[in-house]
């Protein structure tokens, strides 16, 4: 499989945060073959480690989180309606009339909110809240809901991937199975140096799982493969565009959670462009990855991340850029080629 068709096969599956069974059980299945060691944790992170051609000068980790942002029932009405909380950062305007997954038996849904009619002058100006909204799974009552869905149920958003325009493709979950996608495939090739594999859980509510993946391997050096907000929109212009579609992948220097080492963001850059591949780096520090929990394990770890540039991000309707896809994976690669070599 390339890449892409790894990547769409990976955001059709349900993943939402402290319920990645799903994606665990895919890329174990698919990684089992190559592995020469697998270990897992009763948080759900998946872990493996495969020789390749050398040993690298550190112990080294790569790290992507299978969770995705979505929904969890709190509470089902008298009328079969399901009210629900956010599971990870999402904007409540990119929810109202979007199609759901709820619960084990992938229940189809729509989430709603009140008509506008009935709505008041004053509300009409605010944004609804999430307890104004509600999910209809065609319910007719409470008791018959309660026979396809239980409180504590995760939400996943519709899982229809589509590529379109000039090498575009949309999907929900892209952060983080393009991550996801990139370590599946060079744990199915050969690889440059030996390396560790975390496939972490519970990213999107606080970094959890990646604290206790780096805590069993401790790694001396890690790279953590994300996706990234791109606000390469009309109406933003400037530093608050963040990055760019098309203009390559994303080195970062920093973000809320973590100072990226500077060794390492240097021989990325260098790579890349002794390659060929376009990069570039956000103009705006926000957000955070699993990098500010790995960072701050064991005795310290050096970091830096590679992330994919995407629109519309923790939404039904990621968009990114299918090159730069790829090139997270070349760049990955020849990071670990990096790691293998003797130093001059």
């Amino acid at each position: 499989m390339t890449i892409l068709d790894t990547m769409e096969t990976l955001c059709c599956l349900e993943g939402v945060s402290g319920s990645e069974d799903e994606v665990r059980a895919y890329i174990l299945e698919r990684a089992m073959p190559f592995a020469d060691e697998l270990l897992t944790d009763p948080m759900g992170n998946l872990m493996i480690f495969k020789k390749g051609v050398t040993a690298p000068r550190q112990r080294v980790m790569l790290c992507a989180h299978m969770d995705e942002v979505g929904l969890m029932v709190t509470a089902v009405t008298e009328e079969g309606y399901l009210r629900f909380d956010a599971c990870g950062g999402i904007d409540r305007r990119v929810l109202i009339g979007k199609r759901v997954f709820v619960g084990p038996m992938r229940t189809k849904g729509v989430v709603g909110s009140k008509a506008i009619h009935l709505t008041t002058p004053e509300q009409r100006k605010t944004l609804p809240r999430l307890a104004d909204m509600y999910i209809d799974i065609g319910a007719a009552d409470k008791a018959s809901a309660e026979a396809l869905v239980s409180v504590g149920d995760t939400v996943a958003f519709d899982d229809a991937v589509i590529r379109f325009g000039d090498g575009f493709i949309k999907a929900k979950a892209i952060d983080d199975r393009a991550g996801c996608a990139v370590m599946l495939e060079l744990i199915e090739s050969q690889l440059p140096c030996d390396c560790w594999f975390a496939f972490t859980v519970q990213e999107e509510v606080g970094c959890r799982g990646a604290a206790v993946a780096a805590r069993r391997i401790q790694p001396e050096t890690a790279l953590i493969l994300e996706a990234t907000t791109a606000a390469d929109i009309p109406g933003v212009e400037g530093p608050a565009r963040v990055c760019a579609l098309g203009q390559g992948v994303v080195i970062p220097f920093m973000d809320r959670g973590t100072i990226y080492d500077k060794t390492l963001c240097a021989a990325l850059s260098r790579l890349a462009e002794e390659n060929n591949t376009p990069w570039q780096t956000k103009t705006r520090i926000a957000g955070g990855t699993d990098a500010s929990a790995v960072q701050r394990s064991g005795t310290g770890v050096q970091v830096a991340a590679l992330s994919v540039p995407v629109r519309n991000i923790h939404s039904p309707a990621c968009v990114a850029k299918i090159q730069e896809c790829e090139n997270q994976y070349r760049l990955a690669r020849l990071f670990l080629q990096e790691m293998g070599r003797e130093p001059a």
